[in-house]
């Protein structure tokens, strides 16, 4: 595909590295030079200076016979007029922008074709909140993600002695919870995968990703590590974006207390939040944190957009006491340095981000794309089409199915409507989906004799990115069937 992307910072920086990867044309604009530069100097790609909402500059970006814009900078404004322009002026066939402001979200009409013929919309802020709150409400997982719209999840957990898995092999799992079908996905070793099999044994320390009915992910987490206290006290390092919806959607479910440096910020969200207790301070200051009971707290997030406090907070908080300490971090190369010290969970916003966008340039009918292991593996959720005579996997046996080598079908969830993506990108509700039909769907642990059937929602796992092309070429139906 011949994609623009608008923008050149963290998330434009990460979807470009992920998409020239996979052999995409890819031009990306920004105002900032130097950035363009380092990007060009990495990468396989395009870039061109200028204002990404500029007719002349996109035009001078190809956007001409471009299949797919990006409208990916910091500015709301900017990424809404681009998509407008591209429409109207260059007839771009999608159109896909990054919103912060949650007062345009309030608004879906904004995006539609009679106003800025925005096709997709990605919220970051939102899609980072329920991830964190996922983390809270599973302290023992390292990740937790959704697909079909909540009846299935994916989780990753480290693995600890003493469990009833660990030291014995993969098949004996049955045996120990006879009543819950589950499939692990894959196995990390010392960050080498291991494809799973019957016979495989998981050692202490693994990162085991499985998948199961989300009713079932607390049981099968308990088959591979202790399940720790259920949270109930939470510490918010920063009052920016994030921390200020991660409070609000916690208050009323934990005992939140949030610490914002800046005084005039604590005063907004002391308007706006009803139960946490808003602190004004700096999250570095081990007095503080002594005297608001850190030592006491189930987990401590640091939210603040610097990275160098959230990784000092971190691990000033698990020091001095804190369970499980969770630290947001932007640059990908100090994710990989603190994972291992001390610090339970790093959080690279781009790579949590990065997957709704990836879902819309998948080749095929793809529902859900999440990015794991820092991009490294993906796990994606396709919809299969056709028949017998037109797909290569509708009316077929798992086990006769070509997949790459690491490539494992974990579950299928059969009776599910047709999503609206941009509904489900940034927390719109559609109204128009009965819930009884949601209901109805029924969720198949994929084993190697299950069929898979036309509309059926595939979730694949993926060790290694280079494998996604094999995979959408699976999906395809031949053009009889179109």
């Amino acid at each position: 595909m011949k994609i623009l992307i608008l923008g050149a910072g963290r998330v434009g920086s990460t979807v470009a590295e992920s998409l020239v990867s996979e052999a995409n044309d890819i031009t990306v604009v920004d105002i900032a030079a130097n950035q363009l530069a380092l990007l060009q100097d990495r990468f396989d790609l395009r870039t061109v200076a200028g204002n990404a909402s500029h007719p002349s500059v996109l035009k001078r970006a190809g956007a001409e016979d471009t299949d797919m814009v990006l409208a990916v900078t910091e500015s709301d404004e900017i990424n809404l007029v681009a998509c407008k322009i591209a429409a109207s002026l260059f007839n771009i066939p999608t159109k896909i922008a990054r919103i912060r402001a949650s007062d345009f979200l309030k608004h879906p009409d904004i995006f539609s074709q009679k106003n800025f013929c925005v096709d997709y919309a990605i919220y970051p802020e939102q899609i980072l909140t329920e991830y964190i709150e996922k983390l809270i409400e599973f302290p023992e997982a390292l990740q937790v993600l959704d697909f079909a719209s909540g009846k299935v999840s994916l989780a990753a957990v480290r693995a600890l002695q003493g469990r009833p898995l660990v030291g014995h092999q993969l098949q004996t799992l049955r045996k120990h919870i006879p009543n819950i079908d589950t499939r692990v996905a894959a196995i990390f070793r010392k960050d080498r995968p291991i494809i799973p099999e019957g016979s495989s044994t998981i050692e202490e320390g693994d990162e085991v990703f499985f998948i199961a009915a989300t009713q079932d992910i607390r049981v099968v987490m308990s088959e591979l590590r202790s399940m720790d206290k259920p949270v109930k006290r939470v510490m918010i390092g920063g009052g920016g974006k994030i921390g200020r919806r991660l409070a609000e959607a916690l208050e009323k479910e934990y005992q939140v207390r949030i610490i914002e440096r800046d005084g005039k910020i604590c005063e907004l969200l002391s308007q706006e939040l009803y139960y946490a207790l808003v602190l004004h301070g700096d999250i570095t200051d081990e007095e503080l944190l002594e005297d608001e009971n850190v030592a006491e707290m189930d987990v401590f997030c640091a939210l603040t957009n610097d990275d160098e406090n959230n990784i000092m907070a971190s691990l000033l908080a698990k020091r001095l006491g804190a369970r499980k300490v969770i630290a947001l971090i932007n640059r990908s190369v100090y994710v990989d340095l603190v994972q291992s010290s001390g610090i339970d969970i790093a959080i690279s916003p781009a790579q949590v981000t990065i997957g709704s966008l990836l879902a819309y340039v998948r080749q095929g009918d793809v529902a859900a794309v999440h990015s794991l292991r820092r991009g490294a593996a993906e796990a994606l959720e396709l919809v299969a089409h056709g028949d017998s005579q037109s797909s290569n996997i509708v009316g077929r046996k798992i086990e006769d199915i070509k997949l790459p080598k690491g490539a494992t079908i974990g579950a299928i969830v059969r009776g599910l409507p047709s999503q609206n993506k941009r509904c489900l990108s940034t927390g719109v509700i559609d109204e128009s989906n009965n819930v009884k039909v949601w209901d109805k769907a029924r969720v198949i642990i994929a084993h190697h004799d299950t069929v898979i059937e036309s509309e059926d929602h595939v979730i694949l796992f993926v060790i290694n990115k280079k494998m996604i092309r094999q995979i959408e070429r699976l999906f395809q139906v031949s053009a009889s069937f179109l």
